[in-house]
């Protein structure tokens, strides 16, 4: 079909009718985003998002969201807590459990722990948005309507990705996988969270505050790698250190060594500094012609690949962007990774699968590559040559890095005037102060390590990168409605702006809410703890885990633990210890496959019929 005839699109949903049911964990966050994208709410959709409980059983597990209206053929998308009729998985406890979730978060620990916030049903939520949008785009550019559905189950595995791949790789993680890692606590009970990339910045700091030489030089490696790993095993001399000096030390010691340090915020701060934003901003470019969108296929985009014939160029380093590319190239578009003279360095960053990082390939696998010299003014043209053909521009590089380049939105749009450009940050602008734009410091400064943990465990930002991953899925979206936007105003570019505190604001979004109702925010004592058994784990509903927990299961194998709970009516699966055993669970079947080079792939989040 043609594209809808709207030509005064402010929102890229403007004009739709939204419709909603089942249960209110796996629509809440998606219904919250298409609102926030102009869709209109009906009374199907407000019910959903109220957080009543379905009244039919059956609708426990799965929820319904539609989209219709404005020109366009009604558009629904399935979501489930798991794609597998016998997963076991029905709630964001089990989800985390069988996913490797609550393996790799509790890492830091040394045994596998919940996150209290309920990061599966995030991710799901902001996924499904990603299917319907991805689908409406392909009506808009002359596909077909097609059912989008996805799953709880899916998106864990999507957000352990990294972590799985590096288990099933060719050789042995390059630092020890062991328990410890921040926060440090200072000796006036501050918990602060710590972050630099420079080695000398990091030596400076300690030797500041005192610290022995051999703890500081081996602590360097397991500090460095905690982003791949998900566990620091620092010597215990550093924590030592810590508690030696008061707060303002610490921050003085920081500032002159070229470190950076963050106290855990609590909730309470955020709720009460909170702005309202939504997790991106859509700002169509302000001169400049409308062209005529020229698709680059004659074919219309098939249901399975909604972006084909786009074209993005993503110039993106670790996580957040790259992972935003790849979720666009799972939609069917072409990615172009822009990458330094050599190649991206982290291609070689151990573990690795035929050669190549087993974590590089997790985002970056099917994408071409293009060495860009940013620092010569002749690549730098080189590039902008290249954005004339593209669809969407795509980076996360520092805050004003590419306006220094002349490659900020607006040196892009003179040459491209239909680019949807991206850009996938840290703060947004929005803090001021704020500190570097950093998973684990954005974790820090936004009370995360305090929703992620019970209220009888300490705060502490998990080591699983939440907001790196969360972030990426993200500006995923944020991209995708942007081009949406730009096929319903005629061909005009837009810039989308997404972030790390974007993620972090959506991952703790209930317990913001029951801290402005003058709730304890925190999920109470034991909260998605799992219960031990003779051989490993299980994990309860939340639901069945006050009853469960007066269960003695320390002596029973795993298999007749979960019988045991289930004659007595409670529901519980097995915990994955480890991401590697993911290859071989049953809750899973054919859903890990391995790439061209050997390492392990996790299945595409949505399928298209």
């Amino acid at each position: 079909m043609a594209s809808p005839a709207v030509t005064r699109t402010v929102r890229p949903l403007e004009g739709l009718h939204l419709t909603a049911s089942g249960p209110p964990e796996l629509t809440g966050p998606a219904v919250e985003h298409l609102r926030l994208l102009g869709a209109g709410a009906g009374e199907a959709q407000a019910e959903a998002a109220s957080g009543a409980a379905p009244a039919d059983p059956r609708d426990r597990a799965t929820a319904r969201i539609a989209l219709s209206g404005a020109g366009f053929e009604r558009q629904e998308a399935i979501v489930r807590w798991s794609g597998s009729p016998a997963g076991g998985m029905t709630d964001e406890a089990t989800v985390q459990a069988a996913t490797g979730i609550m393996a790799v978060h509790g890492r830091r620990d040394g045994a596998p722990r919940g996150l209290a916030v309920d990061y599966a049903a995030t991710a799901t939520g902001v996924l499904a948005v990603q299917g319907l949008l991805a689908a409406l785009l392909a009506q808009a550019r002359g596909g077909r309507p097609a059912r989008v559905t996805t799953s709880a189950d899916r998106a864990g595995l999507l957000t352990v990705s990294q972590y799985l791949a590096a288990a099933g790789a060719d050789e042995g993680e390059a630092v020890q996988v062991a328990p410890g890692g921040p926060p440090f606590t200072s000796a006036d009970g501050v918990l602060f969270e710590l972050e630099t990339l420079d080695p000398g910045a990091w030596a400076a700091f300690w030797r500041a505050l005192e610290a022995p030489f051999g703890a500081v030089r081996a602590g360097w490696r397991p500090f460095q790698f905690r982003y791949a790993t998900a566990c620091a095993p620092f010597p215990p001399a550093l924590h030592t250190t810590a508690g030696t000096h008061n707060w303002r030390r610490i921050e003085a010691a920081a500032a002159a060594c070229g470190a950076e340090v963050c106290r855990l915020r609590t909730l309470d701060e955020r709720a009460a500094e909170h702005d309202g934003a939504a997790p991106w901003s859509l700002t169509p470019h302000a001169s400049g012609p409308r062209p005529r969108l020229a698709h680059h296929e004659a074919a219309p985009p098939r249901p399975a690949r909604p972006l084909a014939g786009l074209t993005v160029l993503e110039a993106g380093r670790r996580i957040q962007a790259p992972l935003a590319a790849h979720l666009l190239g799972l939609l069917g578009a072409d990615v172009v990774r822009i990458e330094p003279p050599g190649g991206d360095p982290l291609r070689g960053m151990p573990p690795t699968c035929s050669g190549i990082s087993a974590r590089w390939l997790a985002l970056n696998r099917g994408k071409q590559a293009v060495e860009v010299d940013i620092k010569s003014a002749a690549d730098r043209r080189r590039l902008r040559e290249m954005a004339v053909g593209a669809d969407v521009f795509l980076h996360n590089w520092a805050p004003g890095k590419a306006a220094a380049l002349g490659l900020d939105s607006g040196h892009l749009a003179a040459v491209n005037p239909g680019l949807v450009y991206a850009y996938t940050g840290g703060w947004a602008g929005r803090i001021p102060d704020a500190p570097m734009g950093t998973d684990f410091m954005v974790q820090a400064r936004t009370g995360v390590g305090e929703a992620a943990r019970p209220r009888d465990e300490p705060p502490a930002p998990s080591l699983m990168t939440l907001l790196d991953v969360l972030g990426g899925l993200l500006g995923a979206e944020a991209v995708l409605a942007g081009l949406l936007l730009r096929e319903r105003g005629g061909g005009a570019g837009v810039r989308v702006d997404s972030s790390l505190l974007a993620a972090a604001d959506a991952l703790t979004a209930p317990a913001l809410r029951r801290a402005r109702r003058g709730q304890d925010p925190r999920r109470p004592a034991g909260f998605r703890r799992p219960l031990r058994t003779a051989d490993g784990w299980i994990a309860p509903t939340d639901t069945c885990a006050p009853a469960a927990a007066a269960y003695d299961l320390r002596e029973l194998p795993t298999a007749a633990a979960l019988a045991q709970l289930r004659a007595h009516g409670l529901s519980a699966t097995a915990v994955t210890a480890d991401p590697a055993e993911l290859h071989h669970d049953r809750r899973f079947p054919g859903s890990i496959s391995r790439d061209a080079h050997g390492a392990p792939a996790v299945p595409d989040p949505w399928s298209f019929l």
